[in-house]
């Protein structure tokens, strides 16, 4: 999950260091629109400030001028969550509110009225019908086209709004050009690949070859995943993935799903994606299905962890970079989803992003309210800017485990992830000595591919979990959470970069 590379880190930093502190465009400092729109290099200066002193970065942080100046130079869309006059904070509640209602619609309709009123078409029925890009189904959150100084400024002033975020500056926040292409598109590819199977592999090295006809991944053993599964192996526990979809030519992950020692399980494939299907057009969902949930089957192929769950595979986004509307929509709608799923126990997403979004934000506290146990990134860069940036969004909300990779010793963090305070659990996922990362599924056939970084922590993360929620089918969400904290390498002092350590899948699912 290469987060920073996508955003030309180096650049940006360079931009950083060198910002001008006396700019008044922290929150405090108002300039006029006059006086012209905020240039990137400034507002991605700020993006770092943030970063840098908090570990986060969100909208409010900044005033009216920098956000609008965001969205002019990025799409014109606007994220806005709102709410009924007087509403106490709505993390508590967000699961139980109908949008629908008189107040909630009555709210909504008062905030496109401040919004037709400033971007002066107030009375043009064309430009009014084409205000609203989106609007979601379950959450008091719209996307608008906007473009005015003061839209901005009303909506931020307004008690009716939670949040008015440009939601997708990150796909267009480079200074210049990507190498190789045209400002943005380039980014779109960043963690994506053609996900081909491996053929560098060594027989018992790489993997153990296991019954009925499977292979096992070499890190398996340094959870003691094979001892857990004599007691576990995922059975009646529904994982949901949130990631880039699923490769169609991947039958393991298919009409093949129930091979083998796998039986009795579902595999369902949707697409939140604006406008698009379940089929992963980036091979990375494609990878964190084979690590949670792929059969151990007959035909060679790598095992998944819970390898008799069922599992239900989202195309919410089109890379692990959280950079445009449609993936914080299709993320957002994901969450809600999951949420109201009374099957699905668990929700596993390696993607993050620099930029908190309010939509996504509130998504993951709707099916936290639900009781869903959820899985996040904790992100993946290089050993220049990872201990720079630490953990990403969303892996910093306290609603969510953030999850990261270390070596096979156990306590250093692999060579391009994070950490930091935020990190619950840890997944060994890089060899000392090698480099060699974890089996998972190819695009297609049954030769196993590799993946690596905190993508494939997270997904395993939520694989061990599986194997505890289907021992113990009665415990809550924080019971499971209290099992894998105590069968970790850092449980009697937890630590302040790794969080309670490396997962004992064997100690978790025992008695």
């Amino acid at each position: 999950m290469k987060i920073v590379n996508l955003f030309a880190a180096c650049m940006l930093f360079a931009t950083f260091m060198s910002c001008k502190r006396g700019e008044s465009v922290l929150q405090g400092g108002q300039p006029s629109a006059t006086e012209g729109v905020v240039p990137k290099s400034v507002i991605n200066g700020l993006v770092f400030e943030q970063l840098n002193k908090t570990g986060r970065f969100d909208w409010k942080m900044v005033n009216d001028s920098v956000v609008w100046s965001a969205l002019v130079q990025g799409d014109s869309i606007l994220s806005v969550g709102f709410q009924p006059a007087g509403t106490a904070e709505l993390s508590q509640e967000i699961d139980k509110i109908n949008v629908n209602a008189g107040n909630w619609q009555d709210a909504r309709q008062q905030v496109l009225n401040l919004i037709t009123e400033t971007e002066q078409f107030k009375g043009d029925a064309k430009q009014e019908k084409g205000l609203v890009t989106y609007q979601s189904p379950k959450l008091p959150v719209f996307y608008v086209k906007a473009s005015r100084f003061a839209t901005v400024k009303a909506l931020r002033a307004s008690a009716l709004v939670r949040y008015a975020e440009p939601v997708g500056y990150a796909r267009y926040m480079q200074v210049k050009p990507a190498s190789g292409g045209a400002s943005g598109s380039s980014l779109l590819t960043f963690g994506c690949d053609s996900n081909l199977a491996n053929t560098s592999l060594v027989p018992g090295v790489d993997y153990t070859n296991i019954t009925p006809g499977a292979k096992q991944s070499w890190n398996y053993v340094n959870h003691n995943i094979p001892q857990a599964w004599t007691q576990s192996t995922g059975a009646n526990v529904k994982i949901m993935l949130i990631d880039t979809g699923v490769s169609p030519t991947q039958d393991n992950l298919g009409s093949n799903f129930n091979q083998g020692a796998s039986s009795g399980r579902t595999i369902t494939k949707i697409a939140t994606w604006p406008g698009g299907t379940p089929a992963d057009v980036c091979g990375h969902g494609t990878k964190m299905a084979g690590v949670i949930a792929a059969p151990r089957g007959v035909s060679g192929s790598s095992a998944g962890i819970a390898y008799n769950a069922s599992l239900v595979t989202v195309h919410a986004a089109e890379n692990v970079v959280i950079l445009s509307p449609e993936s914080v929509q299709g993320i957002g709608d994901a969450y809600v989803i999951g949420g109201d799923d009374a099957n699905i126990k668990i929700i596993s997403m390696s993607m993050g992003s620099l930029f908190s979004f309010g939509h996504v934000t509130d998504g993951i506290r709707y099916a936290y309210n639900k009781g869903k146990l959820m899985f996040c990134a904790a992100g993946t860069t290089n050993s220049t800017f990872g201990p720079f940036l630490g953990v990403v969004y969303p892996a910093t909300m306290p609603e969510v485990q953030a999850v990261t990779g270390v070596k096979d010793n156990g306590t250093s963090p692999c060579e391009d992830c994070h950490s930091g305070r935020e990190v619950a659990f840890d997944i060994i996922m890089e060899k000392s000595t090698t480099g060699r990362n974890p089996l998972t599924t190819a695009a297609t056939g049954d030769a196993p591919s590799t993946v690596g970084g905190s993508s494939v922590a997270t997904a395993s993360a939520a694989g061990i979990a599986a194997l505890v929620w289907s021992k113990y089918p009665t415990y809550s969400r924080d019971s499971i959470v209290a099992r894998l904290r105590r069968a970790s390498s850092f449980y009697n002092n937890k630590h302040g970069q790794l969080g309670w350590g490396v997962i004992d899948a064997q100690k978790a699912v025992g008695n």
